[in-house]
């Protein structure tokens, strides 16, 4: 072990984002022009552990960078927002990249290079067993090996939480470990070999048939879906003005388990990451538009939802 115990530990992927304003996606085939290119720091592990990190969690990032100077300055970077790096390896070789493009309603179209992340095997995991068993919250996603995932939900002893993106096949024996399920619309899909479901019926109906204590289905800006047993909850977001939706989802994933690392209900933790994403898109890039615990909970006070969340929790 590392020293302090975290509440949370994220086991996932750290990129280097190359972001691009685009006028439209572009279309297979398509040449498009394009804005001047910004490097942010990115990979959905990193993300989620920021998210976790602004809103004042004690969270740890398992994973790996390479050997080059992105990676040195990506680590650097978690460190400054608090994340702790202890069990962040340096393996030989590139980080992982990601270019994302951004069109002028903040939607997003993102291509993935793995780099240092097809680097984050069984045993790399295993390293941080003391970790891992003695956290509230494991989280983690698919941009790492999924033996690798695997083999943090084999360690977990409390709530394991997955957020199957890229969606992949996933063996059984994962998602019969799984405590709570976080895909979007498409990644259900692909999960259940179904056709995309449009109302939010067919998206309960679908997240029935997965082999999960629970599953919370993000809407983008329709919100989320709960399905736990038998409540079925649709929350709905707070009216923003969307700039990029970059790194949403992973906001939805580090608030969900910050919220459920304080033993909250799994409909109010829902409803808490549900505010934080809805302020993670009025903000360009991923990990920068990252909203604090204060800016939470006055979104929470401005709409007069949960008082349990303005009076916050001492961290």
């Amino acid at each position: 072990m590392t020293g302090h115990q975290p509440d949370v530990v994220v086991v996932g992927s750290v990129n280097a984002d190359l972001r691009i304003e685009v006028d439209m996606l572009p279309r297979p085939g398509e040449t498009i022009h394009g804005g001047s290119p910004s490097w942010l720091s990115g990979g959905k592990g990193a993300n989620q552990a920021v998210a976790l990190a602004r809103l004042g969690r004690a969270v740890t990032l398992v994973g790996a960078v390479g050997s080059d100077q992105v990676s040195t300055d990506l680590a650097r970077q978690l460190a400054a927002e608090g994340v702790n790096i202890d069990r962040l390896a340096t393996v030989d070789g590139p980080a992982g990249q990601a270019v994302v493009f951004v069109d002028p309603s903040g939607e997003n179209s993102i291509v993935v290079s793995p780099g240092a992340n097809a680097a984050v095997h069984p045993d790399l995991v295993r390293r941080a067993h003391a970790e891992l068993a003695g956290a509230k919250v494991v989280l983690a996603q698919l941009e790492i090996p999924v033996d690798a995932v695997l083999a943090a939900a084999s360690a977990t002893r409390g709530a394991f939480v997955l957020n199957p993106a890229p969606a992949l096949p996933l063996p059984p024996e994962l998602l019969s470990r799984v405590d709570v399920l976080v895909p979007n619309r498409g990644e259900l899909a692909q999960l259940c070999a179904a056709a995309l479901p449009v109302t939010v019926d067919e998206v309960a109906a679908l997240a029935r048939t997965l082999p999960c204590a629970a599953v919370v289905v993000t809407l983008g800006g329709d919100g989320a879906l709960v399905v736990d047993g038998d409540t079925v909850r649709h929350l709905t977001p707070p009216a923003v003005t969307a700039v990029d939706t970059t790194g949403a989802g992973d906001c939805f994933c580090g608030a969900l388990a910050d919220a459920l690392a304080d033993g909250r209900p799994l409909v109010d933790a829902a409803e808490f990451a549900v505010r934080a994403a809805a302020l993670s898109v009025t903000a360009a890039g991923a990990q920068a538009s990252m909203p604090s615990r204060e800016q939470v909970l006055a979104l929470a006070a401005s709409t007069g939802r949960h008082a349990e969340d303005r009076m916050g929790v001492s961290k």
